[in-house]
């Protein structure tokens, strides 16, 4: 007469935790052990899957929330602010909203990658688990993901093209940018779309993966040009002296110098000639986004000097 819990133990597998021999131990019954503990087994590797996987994401996530609250919350360096002098309240502030919205939409997708890559897999290994065969499943969820590619590929272009972007950080919260279709001051950025303003106080939605090339008016230092045209018989060597004179006076003025005019503005000399003019340039490297406000004060106290002096700005023909 064979023994029924030795039967049981030959037919129980060693990859149930031991359940099965304890069952058979039980109830005596072989069948039935290996049936509860086929049930029970598989329950407690889903459970240990699905634990082991929600721990795993929140360690990631809260790690990449560190990275991305630490990437966002540095200031700007020491030597940078004292280059351009005095305090930036305004320029940090603007730097502090462009890498608060970079290291946030990096943090979004890289939180999102992850909790789709673990679980995914997760899901895969409960489904091995419970004995269905992931074949099928695979090749459906394949094509499934080739039609989805067909039928969004300007999304996923746009948002390739917006990760690409914010990764090099070519433009950001606060920089004017001319996208091609507008030039105007970015107000948002996401990965798949730039919001710009423009001069006419239009604000414009620029599709990231539209956007082929960018030119950036305010990333590190900035430029004023100034061409100031005189008259074809004025005496070069006076004219340009008044302009260095000019520049000088500007570049010692502290208003100006270190906190707006990055470098002492130069002066290239004629730059045109005509027959009726000669045109004299001046330029002056500046902050980020202040070439602007510096070329008005230029020319303001370049026609001051000119007046004061009889010159008069003449006509380019």
């Amino acid at each position: 007469m064979p023994d029924p819990k030795a039967a049981a133990s030959a037919l129980c597998s060693s990859d149930d935790f031991g359940i099965c021999n304890l069952v058979s131990g039980l109830i005596g019954n072989a069948d039935w052990a290996k049936i509860v503990a086929g049930l029970l087994s598989a329950g407690i590797a889903i459970v240990l899957i699905l634990v082991v996987a929600v721990i795993l994401r929140a360690i990631v996530h809260r790690l990449i929330k560190r990275i991305s609250t630490r990437a966002s919350s540095v200031s700007m360096p020491e030597r940078l602010r004292s280059r351009f002098g005095g305090p930036q309240e305004g320029l940090d502030a603007i730097l502090a909203e462009r890498r608060r919205q970079r290291s946030e939409t990096l943090g979004s997708v890289l939180r999102h990658v992850t909790s789709i890559v673990i679980l995914g897999t997760a899901l895969l290994m409960i489904i091995s688990r419970l004995g269905l065969d992931l074949a099928p499943l695979l090749t459906s969820v394949g094509i499934l993901g080739v039609a989805i590619g067909f039928g969004a590929q300007e999304l996923v272009k746009d948002f390739i093209a917006g990760m690409f972007m914010l990764m090099e950080d070519q433009y950001g919260v606060g920089d004017v940018v001319d996208v091609g279709v507008t030039t105007g001051t970015v107000e948002a950025v996401s990965l798949r779309i730039t919001r710009l303003r423009d001069a006419d106080g239009k604000v414009w939605y620029v599709r990231n993966g539209t956007i082929t090339r960018v030119a950036n008016e305010s990333q590190g230092w900035s430029r004023a040009l100034v061409d100031i045209p005189v008259a074809y018989d004025s005496d070069v060597a006076q004219t340009r002296d008044i302009l260095v004179k000019v520049t000088t006076e500007m570049w010692e003025d502290q208003a100006y110098r270190d906190s707006i005019i990055v470098e002492e503005p130069q002066v290239f000399g004629m730059e045109q000639i005509s027959g009726t003019a000669i045109v004299f340039r001046v330029v002056a490297k500046t902050a980020p986004g202040k070439q602007h406000e510096v070329a008005r004060e230029l020319r303001t106290r370049i026609k001051r000097a000119f007046d004061e002096r009889g010159l008069a700005i003449a006509t380019i023909a």
